[in-house]
């Protein structure tokens, strides 16, 4: 079955971690001044107790930031700058419950680099960098595996991420 010839390309492999990569950067923004608010609201005053409440309030920020992105545009800052959009496999809009299920999905980028972290003991910074980037890379990787250049959290979900390029002024 062949697209249709006004279909919307997928992003090439730079674009789409040079997106990732400037997400990562405005997220780091967020979580900060998320965790700060936790942390004056909880009266957190050392970084090890209470830890496991603040990784789940900042995992939530995290959904709620993504979720309600996808659902409003199909566009981030960082993906909106990069000229990205996520769309329903059809090209409609993402729905929350599409958008939440892609959220959790999309944690697979970090999962298995994460766990061999834990499994190995691994604590050194150069460890953690070059594992967490190995996995990046490969799980971005598995998106040239598919003729339709997406990746397995966007085919499990019914979402794709496509090139959207800006509107002519008018």
């Amino acid at each position: 079955m062949s697209e249709p010839l006004n279909s919307p390309q997928a992003p090439g492999y730079f674009r789409r971690l040079a997106a990732f990569t400037y997400e990562g950067i405005l997220l780091f923004g967020l979580l900060m001044v998320s965790g700060l608010i936790y942390s004056v609201a909880t009266n957190m005053r050392h970084g090890l107790r209470g830890s496991l409440g603040l990784q789940v309030f900042e995992f939530l920020v995290l959904g709620v930031y993504f979720v309600w992105f996808w659902t409003h545009g199909g566009q981030t800052v960082a993906t909106k700058a990069w000229h990205l959009r996520v769309e329903r496999q059809d090209g409609g809009p993402v729905q929350p419950l599409r958008a939440a299920c892609r959220y959790l999905l999309s944690w697979v980028w970090f999962a298995p680099a994460l766990l061999t972290l834990q499994l190995a003991g691994l604590k050194d910074a150069a460890s953690i960098s070059t594992v967490l980037l190995s996995g990046v890379l490969g799980y971005a990787a598995l998106g040239h595996l598919r003729k339709d250049r997406q990746l397995p959290h966007d085919v499990l979900c019914g979402t794709r991420v496509v090139q959207a390029p800006p509107r002519p002024k008018a």
